[in-house]
């Protein structure tokens, strides 16, 4: 019955995990086939739908809906003016050639809450010294800067595998002599250890509450805790 029980729970684990890892490939694959530049593949037609019914300033628009002229020989960090141009089919009151004001300095160099990136996870976010990976960077179209507005750049490991700490905690209280703490976090062979041996006869099952509470022991991929 104990071998019957644990192939079941190892058989659910993985499938769980599969299905799990599945979803992550298809997310990042998506996110890698966009556009580059974060172009817009739009008609005239739908631009004009979709700015005309909000009856918008043209200089209150962002882009794609406008292209500027910048200086490349602009003084780093500088607030610089740039004329801009709404885009031919665009619907805005005003005039459709205006300035606007922005920081002089290169998409790449933008500040990490002005741009978004690509997120991996084939990585360790626990490492130490932290592990860093290269992936695909846009700038938010609301940010004016020089250059590509899509780039590369080296980001922090820091995902997570949707694991969370207090389930972890409270499988390790209530039934992590049988190992169902190390079954939950990914780590199978410690756990299928903790059932044939009840747990190390306690002694493994408290070690395991404390190395969970102080986030020490956490998932066997490399994650961070929800």
């Amino acid at each position: 019955m104990l071998r019957l029980s644990t192939g079941v729970v190892l058989s659910i684990l993985l499938t769980s995990c599969v299905q799990q890892t599945q979803n992550d490939n298809t997310a990042e694959s998506l996110a890698l086939k966009k556009p580059y530049n974060n172009e817009i593949s739009v008609t005239h037609n739908s631009l004009m739908e979709v700015t005309h019914p909000l009856n918008m300033s043209c200089s209150e628009l962002v882009y794609p809906w406008i292209r500027c002229s910048y200086n490349p020989k602009c003084t780093y960090g500088d607030l610089t003016k740039v004329s801009c141009t709404v885009v031919d089919g665009v619907s805005c009151i005003g005039e459709k050639t205006f300035d606007k004001e922005y920081v002089c300095q290169y998409c790449y160099q933008t500040e990490p809450w002005q741009h978004t990136c690509v997120k991996k996870a084939s990585c360790s976010s626990v490492d130490s010294p932290p592990v860093y990976y290269k992936t695909n960077c846009t700038v938010q179209n609301d940010v004016l800067c020089l250059g590509s507005r899509r780039f590369l750049k080296n980001v922090r490991c820091n995902w997570t595998g949707g694991y969370r700490w207090s389930t972890a905690l409270i499988l390790s209280i209530t039934m992590g002599g049988f190992g169902a703490d190390r079954f939950y976090l990914g780590h199978w062979q410690e756990g299928i250890g903790k059932v044939f041996s009840f747990g190390g006869l306690g002694v493994w099952t408290i070690i395991d509450v404390i190395l969970i509470a102080i986030r020490y022991l956490g998932p066997a991929d490399g994650s961070l805790y929800l």
